[in-house]
């Protein structure tokens, strides 16, 4: 990743500690286990970096610099075949955690889907702070069981179900993981962090089906399409159990 730009002066605590307080995604986020006085020393280290969609995070095998909680915005992540064909393997959301400890290299291509703040982390020090605090090394362990969990389930999606259940579950996914900070009332409306291109390839379908479902969805009055980027879902239970799972 690119190295995150610091400065000399010692950080300002006060105003760092008011900015976590004031913070959607602390309490749901690995910080969210931290007393005051942790919090305090993973201040030291914490810089802010805004990204604007369509920039490159970190490329696929860079060396990694540091971590970061998603504050706001969706990052996607993407792997690279030789050929240059890409596959989106896993979007990003508040308050996920970007990177993996313990490893130099970056495994994924990771790119602002739409514009992204980011909390950072120096990749030495963090790893650091996860031996000294047991706690946040913890919540480190049990995130990263839970993103394992989801990409099973995301094999289960690309390999059993249908062009409508995918894009019914990823349409549901999305519109809980906007809910869960506060970003919109869970179903609602919705803002599609993804262009169809991307759905498609993040789902292994064409564009042109992925289209066709979209309008299918409508049709069934599972959905409302406003705009490209915009939905709504009147009934979010009824579409979940279209994609074959429960809320």
């Amino acid at each position: 990743m690119s190295t995150v730009q610091t400065k000399t002066e010692v950080p300002d605590i006060g105003k760092s500690l008011s900015r976590c307080e004031s913070c959607a995604v602390r309490h749901h986020s690995i910080c969210g286990v931290l007393s005051e006085e942790e919090l305090i020393h993973l201040n030291q280290i914490a810089r802010p970096r805004k990204l604007k969609a369509g920039d490159v995070i970190v490329s696929d095998e860079e060396p990694i610099d540091y971590f970061a909680n998603v504050v706001s915005g969706v990052v996607k992540l993407s792997k690279f075949l030789p050929d240059g064909r890409q596959q989106i393997v896993g979007l990003l959301f508040p308050p996920d955690f970007l990177g993996r400890a313990y490893k130099n290299y970056s495994s994924n291509f990771a790119e602002a889907a739409t514009d992204v703040e980011l909390c950072c982390f120096q990749h030495d020090r963090f790893e650091g702070m996860l031996k000294k605090f047991p706690n946040l090394k913890q919540k480190l362990f049990e995130t990263t069981l839970n993103e394992l969990d989801a990409a099973r389930e995301w094999m289960v999606l690309l390999g059993r179900k249908t062009a409508e259940e995918k894009v019914a579950d990823l349409l549901v996914m999305i519109a809980k993981r906007s809910a869960l900070v506060g970003c919109t009332n869970l179903g609602g409306f919705v803002e599609l962090p993804i262009t169809r291109a991307d759905m498609a390839d993040y789902l292994g379908l064409t564009i042109e089906t992925v289209s066709r479902q979209f309008t299918r969805l409508k049709t069934m009055k599972l959905i409302n399409i406003i705009d490209k980027r915009h939905i709504e879902i009147p009934d979010l239970d009824a579409l979940a159990q279209l994609a074959g799972h429960e809320l």
